[in-house]
């Protein structure tokens, strides 16, 4: 793919007509285009949300790389599932959520200016988030992630990969009383790590050098938790090599360009626990949400500072390619829509 996306934009925001919105369509590798189109009505059931932005996510890169199996175009605002925004209006049978209800949503149109949500598939952001950028979904992934992990303190817990899901993950493990080793390729990941709490940071550079430090940190134990947040096969290796026996290994990482190896004979003689900590259920995504909403709404995760990009909509092209390419001081990006 050429590093320089093609990109077309219609009318500012000021300008698009009532009964219409603004929405980001992907035409090809690399490719997208901002358009006016019709503004969707709620149906039974369901709220329409106008949005003040969505998290970029990197499930997004293997669409924008364009791969055989993607179909384009996208549909309006098609891949954005990270939206937060005021609900504008509502559809029948809708009873607990009103107009001027602000919210995260699990939506999955969420690169335009508005989207369709189920009314069981927001939830309701309290006064104490007035004005801060939620992504919803990520920020309930984590949550999620560290129930299934049953981080205790006292705990050794290794991290290995610190984008953004891997820095709230360290900061949640770090404040219950953990010791968090971090290992991340990019120094400045590693940075990120120390701010959140890690003990102790690695430069992910040489497999047997990682495994032989975790070694002498841990006095030959390894690690009680072992949290693989890259979607990679190496990382994937390596948290087995770091997971003591009866220890717990955590898959976070999103495994979405093909099938993996594992060294089955290192899991059955350490007998360790490996669990799948992605969800499917809506309901389990929402559990998740209402979680991140508490916490950080009480100051138990503060994802403030991951917030290192921020793009309008028509920028959206430049944001995916720095969550592809992750310019030094990049961990997360949001697109704001005004």
């Amino acid at each position: 793919m050429d590093s320089i996306s093609k990109r077309t934009a219609t009318p500012h925001p000021a300008e698009v007509p009532a009964g219409t919105m603004r929405a980001a369509i992907i035409t090809g590798a690399g490719e997208l285009t901002i358009k006016q189109v019709a503004l969707p009505k709620p149906k039974s059931g369901e709220i329409r949300i106008r949005l003040e932005g969505c998290g970029v996510c990197a499930s997004n890169l293997t669409p924008w790389a364009g791969p055989d199996w993607m179909q384009f175009p996208t549909e309006p605002g098609g891949l954005g599932h990270e939206g937060w925004g005021v609900i504008d209006a509502v559809g029948e049978n809708v009873n607990d959520l009103d107009v001027g209800d602000r919210v995260a949503a699990l939506s999955y149109h969420a690169y335009a200016s508005h989207d369709i949500a189920k009314a069981d598939a927001v939830v309701k952001l309290p006064p104490e988030l007035d004005g801060k950028p939620f992504p919803g979904e990520p920020l309930g992934c984590a949550m999620n992630i560290f129930r299934r992990a049953e981080i205790q303190a006292g705990q050794t817990v290794v991290i290995i990969g610190i984008g953004f899901l891997g820095a709230l993950l360290t900061q949640l493990a770090a404040k219950v009383g953990t010791r968090v080793i971090a290992i991340s390729r990019r120094a400045y990941s590693l940075d990120i790590a120390k701010r959140m709490g890690a003990a102790e940071v690695i430069p992910m550079e040489d497999h047997w050098q990682i495994i032989a430090r975790v070694k002498e940190l841990t006095g030959g134990q390894f690690a009680d938790r072992v949290i693989e947040a890259v979607g990679k096969q190496w990382p994937l290796d390596l948290a087995a090599e770091l997971t003591r026996e009866r220890g717990r290994m955590i898959v976070a990482g999103y495994h979405q360009d093909g099938p993996r190896q594992i060294n089955m004979q290192l899991w059955n003689w350490r007998g360790i626990d490996v669990i799948n900590a992605h969800e499917r259920d809506p309901e389990i995504y929402r559990q998740g949400i209402r979680e991140a909403v508490e916490a950080v709404a009480s100051g138990r995760l503060d994802p403030s500072s991951l917030y290192t990009h921020t793009f309008p909509l028509d920028g959206l092209g430049d944001a995916l390619d720095a969550t592809r390419d992750r310019p030094d001081g990049f961990l997360k990006a949001l697109v704001t829509y005004p």
